[in-house]
């Protein structure tokens, strides 16, 4: 009678062992997917961002580079010209942010460090554990 009955509480701890490594690798997918999302939407803004910055300092760059020119040309100083080869390399790099192949340039370095470079995204005193949050945590 115990025979039977322990062997049917195994069963019943093996289904439930099963149903608990299911439900939490079902658990972490959904986690990787919403972090996955929210990743992509701060990137959208970040990209959105840009594109706002580029018309402000799109027109800010017109203006100045009209002004600077006129005021060049009427008083003869071409120094006046000056800003605005810094003032273009700004708009430039603006220009490729919004729409340009800068965010894919990124990642590809980003990629290349972590293949060749790993060792300089390695965190301080390594990657935190429970038990050293868990010592941390005490410590308070």
């Amino acid at each position: 009678m115990g025979f039977l009955l322990s062997k049917s509480m195994d069963a019943n701890l093996k289904k439930q062992q099963e149903f608990m490594l299911v439900n939490s690798r079902l658990q972490m997918e959904r986690q990787i997917l919403m972090q996955n999302q929210m990743r992509e939407r701060q990137m959208a803004m970040q990209i959105a961002w840009s594109r706002e910055f580029l018309k402000y300092f799109g027109t800010f760059f017109a203006l100045a580079t009209m002004g600077l020119t006129v005021g060049a040309i009427k008083k003869k100083k071409p120094g006046l010209f000056a800003p605005v080869v810094p003032l273009s390399f700004v708009l430039a790099y603006q220009m490729d942010m919004a729409y340009g192949t800068l965010i894919y340039r990124m990642r590809g370095e980003a990629e290349s460090i972590m293949v060749t470079e790993h060792d300089r995204l390695l965190l301080p005193h390594g990657t935190p554990t429970f038990d050293s949050i868990e010592k941390a945590r005490r410590a308070k």
